[in-house]
């Protein structure tokens, strides 16, 4: 599909799928390669750039997610578009899925040829979905991709890589997601670190989850809200983060504080 990314909007679709006969427009076996050819040069590229001195994360975003975009054209905030295909039209729905889930896989495993040392699957859109529709819509397709690409990785001539997932707002499937075959799981700032690590329970390297509207704050603030976040982890498996991206009102200087005392506090 042509998509264009427009200033203070975001990914924007100009022909969205509005009815399942749209999927006739669709690739039906996309090369990936030669398509994403331009991401896996820029990934070569920054690889040797950095020259060992950070790790280098390649990521994408997850099958229902990119479904969203698809169907809405672009950010919403109604999803009505979407909410019709899920109930209206299941079936199609599942299988535009599994055609997204299928290319996500093989983009994610060229990465990693191309130099990406861990990988993350985005699912930003997860908590539009319900419980009900999350184990249906969303978690399969997870799923698949964190089985597959290990495999397919190691087709193509190369180790597989840790991977994480990110479902945005699926506070409900915690328990899942550290089952569903990722090696990371992160947080946004809906969780608790102490009630996720309870449930994590050990099986998952968790993330997150400061709210990056704290950046927003003092740098008191941004300190205390980091003592509460590395202190309620622990000293379990744990990679910080934020709960979300950051936003670009933010001052830099808050962020450089931020990363200073979360080096600070986690090596005390």
């Amino acid at each position: 599909m042509h998509v264009e990314i427009k200033d203070k909007i975001g990914p924007h679709f100009p022909e969205p799928l509005r009815e399942p006969e749209d999927m006739s427009k669709l690739t039906e076996k996309p090369d990936v390669k030669k398509e994403l050819q331009w991401a896996l040069d820029a990934i070569t590229m920054t690889r040797k750039k950095l020259n060992g001195r950070v790790p280098l994360l390649g990521f994408c975003g997850a099958p229902w997610t990119l479904m969203v975009y698809m169907i809405e054209g672009g950010g919403s905030k109604l999803y009505r578009f979407v909410r019709t295909w899920l109930y209206k039209y299941p079936e199609e729905s599942k299988k535009l899925l599994q055609r997204i889930t299928d290319v996500a896989v093989e983009f994610l495993a060229l990465q990693v040829t191309a130099g990406a040392q861990m990988l993350q699957v985005f699912e930003s859109w997860a908590g539009e979905l319900g419980p009900t529709e999350f184990r249906e819509f969303s978690l399969p397709y997870l799923k698949d991709i964190a089985n597959r690409v290990p495999k397919r990785i190691r087709e193509l001539g190369h180790e597989p890589v840790p991977m994480t997932v990110f479902a945005k707002g699926a506070w409900y499937a915690l328990d899942e997601l550290a089952d569903s075959g990722y090696d990371v799981v992160s947080l946004d700032w809906l969780y608790d670190p102490k009630d996720a690590v309870k449930v994590a329970n050990g099986r998952v390297t968790l993330q997150g989850n400061l709210d990056p509207g704290v950046i927003y704050g003092s740098k008191e603030t941004i300190t205390r809200k980091v003592n509460e976040m590395i202190g309620g982890f622990g000293k379990q498996k744990y990679i910080i983060n934020f709960g979300h991206g950051t936003q670009p009102f933010m001052d830099p200087e808050n962020v450089r504080w931020f990363l200073e005392e979360c080096h600070r506090v986690g090596s005390a």
